[in-house]
């Protein structure tokens, strides 16, 4: 049970939690955690990914640019493009690369 793995995994964690759903040859899905206030900071997906949040709030921070997503918003992460994701409450989003 992904989900309530990771949800176990941050009430002890101080950084968000990851952790592979579905892969296959060309496309993965993760599952990341987060507490509010948690950040994954600047970092690039090799692959175009989109992101859906299942549960919260999160704000995406592209370039100079600020989306606020909340549950069942989504949003397209273009290929080796400096990115952050950051908890505004406890969140749970989907990522699927390929």
């Amino acid at each position: 049970m992904t989900i309530q793995a990771i949800k176990e995994q941050l009430k002890s964690s101080d950084r968000p939690i990851a952790k592979s759903f579905h892969t296959g040859d060309h496309f993965k899905v993760l599952i990341f955690g987060f507490k509010k206030g948690m950040k994954l900071e600047d970092h690039t997906a090799h692959h175009p990914t989109k992101l859906l949040v299942l549960e919260g709030k999160v704000i995406y921070h592209q370039s100079k640019k600020d989306e606020r997503l909340e549950q069942f918003d989504e949003i397209d992460i273009p290929a080796e493009i400096s990115h952050s994701v950051a908890a505004l409450e406890d969140s749970l989003v989907l990522l699927t690369q390929g």
